[in-house]
């Protein structure tokens, strides 16, 4: 992209055009949702069951309270619970590949009939995002102005609807690591491992942040994210004890053999690893060129961690990078990317002089809106969403060394 046709499109990008652009995109994803939603009974207008993955976290919820540890990862029993729980399931199965503690997490809700905890388990996950997004923007001080542009694009965030529409576990990952983001801007290092650390329920989403804080030498996260993995993982040890831990680590080990079953549409996929299976038909070297590109990846966010830029530019590298060499990231998975717009964005205005400020605020815009565009990938076999995050992790890492060069110089 050349710098005069950067130039005129981010001009195009006016804080009143992003804000139409946020208002008729919320109304056109949330109307679509309340009109599928609101058929009668407990399945929607397509005929799936109102919550879709949420049905598979109420079934092992109950699992968890009738102590059934022997049925966490048989697909056929769980089948068979969930259409005792709920008669209109029938049909529905789910690959269990969640550790034995998250059924500890949903028993609560498996008490209430579905429906109530369906709508209970999505308002928590509206807060959660929410107040994530809003302790994320208290720390964007030339935000601040902004809040009304920043509380509309938050609501028409695709991801946010995919994360309802699924009824999905995306939303505590995404506290998970706005967490880890307070604790480092505090300066409570150990406090930020714990938080990485409870990623382990979602371990696709931790392995990068695993590998560059091990790589980076920050032993005080490295030690506080093991010791939260850790009991996260003993607390379903100890509840069902040594058998259910051994199958999880079956099921884990063996997740390739049912990747087609766990990623039935790979347009929904917004990983290396997707965008190498969709581009490549030869499973091979697909898998080479994701390899390759992980490494890639790494190397450039590690790089960008030992810079003395604002934590805002190396975090918001580490949150892309995550989604990036995520082996499995679906696309409501993608809410975690929402702390990194935020920040992106406040340095950009905190920062009118920088030159590639043009481009960074094109791709934040495609960042945020391509994976409208995912189910084209079906055709084309490219999903653009992939290239703009990756795109703009580059950007970040050219960002950060301008800073610190810039910082050395001063």
């Amino acid at each position: 992209m050349t710098t005069s046709l950067a130039r005129q499109a981010s001009r195009w990008l006016t804080t009143r055009r992003l804000r139409v652009h946020g208002l008729l995109l919320a109304v056109s994803l949330w109307s679509v949702y309340v009109w599928d939603v609101t058929a009668p009974g407990l399945r929607d207008r397509n005929g799936l069951l109102k919550g879709t993955d949420f049905l598979y976290f109420y079934t092992i919820g109950y699992i968890a309270r009738v102590g059934h540890g022997s049925d966490l990862y048989d697909m056929n029993a769980q089948a068979a619970v969930a259409h005792k729980l709920v008669a209109e399931s029938a049909g529905i199965f789910y690959l269990p590949l969640y550790g034995p503690q998250m059924s500890l997490f949903f028993a609560p809700f498996a008490r209430l009939p579905y429906a109530c905890a369906l709508t209970i388990w999505l308002l928590l996950n509206i807060f959660i995002y929410g107040l994530c997004c809003y302790a994320t923007w208290r720390t964007c001080a030339r935000l601040r102005s902004e809040a009304s542009t920043v509380l509309l694009l938050a609501i028409a965030y695709p991801a946010l609807f995919h994360l309802i529409a699924w009824g999905q576990t995306s939303a505590l990952a995404l506290a998970c690591f706005t967490l880890a983001f307070l604790a480092l801007r505090s300066g409570w290092r150990f406090l930020a491992g714990l938080a990485i650390g409870m990623l382990i329920f979602k371990p696709q989403l931790g392995l990068l942040a695993a590998s560059l804080f091990l790589f980076a030498r920050e032993w005080k996260i490295v030690l506080g994210a093991l010791l939260a993995s850790l009991g996260e993982l003993a607390t379903g040890w100890l509840y069902y004890g040594t058998p259910a831990m051994r199958d999880y680590a079956h099921h884990l080990l063996h997740v390739r053999e049912v990747l087609p079953l766990l990623e039935p549409k790979p347009d929904q996929m917004h990983s290396l690893r997707a965008f190498w299976s969709l581009l490549v038909p030869w499973p091979g070297l697909a898998f080479a060129l994701y390899l390759i590109t992980v490494v890639v990846a790494l190397v450039l966010t590690l790089r960008l961690w030992r810079t003395t830029a604002p934590l805002s530019l190396r975090y918001s590298g580490l949150l892309l990078a995550t989604v990036l060499v995520a082996p499995h990231l679906t696309v409501y998975d993608l809410v975690i990317v929402a702390p990194a717009f935020l920040l992106l964005a406040d340095w950009v205005i905190g920062n009118p002089e920088n030159r590639l400020n043009d481009e960074v605020k094109i791709l934040l815009y495609l960042c945020y809106t391509l994976t409208l565009l995912g189910p084209i990938a079906r055709w084309t076999h490219v999903q653009l969403s992939v290239i703009a995050l990756s795109a703009l992790l580059w950007l970040a890492w050219q960002l950060a060394q301008k800073n610190s060069t810039c910082r050395t110089e001063t």
